[in-house]
């Protein structure tokens, strides 16, 4: 499966992430271990949802809808 996440930071409660991965678990460690640079200044993080799917092109058109203004307000009222 294929997956698009986000995350919230704990310690920054308005400060989001999304994400694709196929491996959610070892993904959110790689993000709480600082390893990834866009996310490691507001670490640490915890998964607020995600969204499995069965191919990897519609995983990664949903995460790039997410990551587009009109993304972010469906995923603000939604989720």
């Amino acid at each position: 499966m294929y997956y698009v996440y986000i995350l919230k930071s704990i310690n920054y409660p308005d400060k989001y992430y999304t994400g694709y991965s196929t491996d959610l678990k070892k993904r959110i460690q790689k993000h709480n271990y600082g390893e990834v640079p866009s996310t490691t200044k507001y670490k640490p993080w915890e998964m607020h949802c995600y969204f499995a799917f069965p191919s990897q092109e519609k995983a990664i058109a949903f995460e790039k809808y997410l990551k587009t203004h009109s993304g972010r307000a469906f995923a603000c009222k939604h989720f």
